[in-house]
């Protein structure tokens, strides 16, 4: 199927394959046939999907994986991947008794955790959108995790449960509120 980037030629070569025909249209004609081809309702629908499509083939985000600052791989898997049930998607070393870099995911958040010195500073905060968050909670409590007892608070833009690693990193966990 064509893209919406190719209406313009193809407005080009309806016109000439109708002026071919002796059924000549001027070229805005053409271009409102091509619109409705792609069953919109006028060229200016078109052009404005156009620049939609333009902009999506040029800039796009594909993934935000906050790093969190960590100094001790066994606490931060303890945390991560046993309390709060994510999963270890890799990790990297480059070499013995080198500073741990990974990756942790759950749910399609993805979390980059790093002992490496200047990578991030401890005590950052990440806010993550979410949908389940009192499920969440309840799976948490249910771990009975020594360390932390997070709880759902009812704010003006949602409900929130914040949790907190051992190296003072925050997740705030929010649930928007549909108003």
């Amino acid at each position: 199927m064509r893209s919406f980037l190719d209406a313009k030629a193809m407005a080009k070569a309806l016109k000439q394959q109708l002026s071919d025909l002796d059924l000549p249209i001027t070229h805005s004609q053409a271009l409102e046939l091509v619109a409705k081809q792609f069953a919109l309702d006028s060229w200016n629908v078109l052009a404005a999907r156009i620049a939609q499509d333009v902009d999506a083939k040029t800039v796009g985000f594909t993934q935000t994986a906050p790093v969190f600052r960590s100094f001790d791989a066994l606490k931060a898997k303890e945390f991560y991947l046993g309390f709060l049930g994510f999963k270890l998607d890799w990790e990297h070393r480059f070499g013995d008794n080198f500073p741990l870099y990974m990756q942790v995911s759950r749910a399609g958040l993805v979390l980059h955790l790093s002992e490496h010195h200047g990578d991030a500073s401890p005590g950052a905060t990440a806010f993550v959108s979410m949908r389940g968050v009192d499920d969440y909670q309840r799976e948490l409590a249910s771990k009975d995790y020594q360390f932390m007892k997070p709880s759902v608070q009812a704010l003006d833009w949602g409900k929130e449960m914040m949790v907190t690693d051992p190296f003072s990193n925050r997740i705030r966990f929010c649930e928007l509120s549909d108003d």
